[in-house]
């Protein structure tokens, strides 16, 4: 069995992945995800994790929010830090903004998760149409609904997302990253 790894700054990631992996990788893989407590966490911790991993045929996956910092900044970090561990075999990912545009990305499927049809035509509006431009997704979010929670929120919407449908450029961009680097070993 070939493994997977994520490397992920926060537990919503996970949630959100658990649901949504499923459609996008074959079933031989074997997931795995690292956690870290935050993203100064992750980078901090992301070399030595990297160099101990020893199984073999293992592929990874690191993936962290861009928050206020320039997109290219973070992913060549990240990108150094990877061949600094002499991890070839991984896909970096960076989430613009944050989580939650992947979510607003594709509000068909926040209707869906939240049974509350009538979300699913907010993504008709002009500012849910690049959801990666947001400033504040979480707030976006919570503004149409109200009680959205980030764990929750993730789980019920990650089984929910349809890659050929949502909007966020990053989402896709994770797509197909995963995609390819899954093809290249199958």
């Amino acid at each position: 069995m070939k493994n997977l790894v994520f490397l992920l700054e926060e537990p919503s990631a996970k949630d959100l992945l658990k649901g949504l992996l499923p459609r996008l990788i074959p079933e031989n893989y074997n997931v795995r995800y690292l956690v870290f407590e935050g993203k100064q966490d992750l980078e901090k911790q992301l070399v030595r994790k990297l160099r101990a991993w020893l199984a073999p045929d293992t592929l990874f996956v690191v993936m962290r929010d861009q928050d206020a910092a320039e997109c290219r900044d973070v992913k060549q970090r990240l990108t150094a830090l990877v061949k600094e561990a002499k991890r070839d075999n991984s896909l970096v990912r960076v989430v613009c903004r944050e989580l939650e545009s992947w979510v607003l990305g594709d509000l068909q499927a926040v209707a869906q998760a939240f049974n509350q049809p009538r979300l699913g035509l907010q993504a008709q509006r002009e500012r849910y149409r690049n959801p990666d431009k947001l400033r504040h997704p979480i707030d976006e979010l919570r503004r149409i609904l109200p009680d959205y929670q980030k764990r929750d929120g993730a789980r019920r919407v990650g089984t929910c997302l349809d890659p050929a449908r949502n909007q966020s450029e990053s989402f896709q961009s994770f797509c197909r990253g995963l995609r390819r680097l899954v093809a290249e070993r199958t």
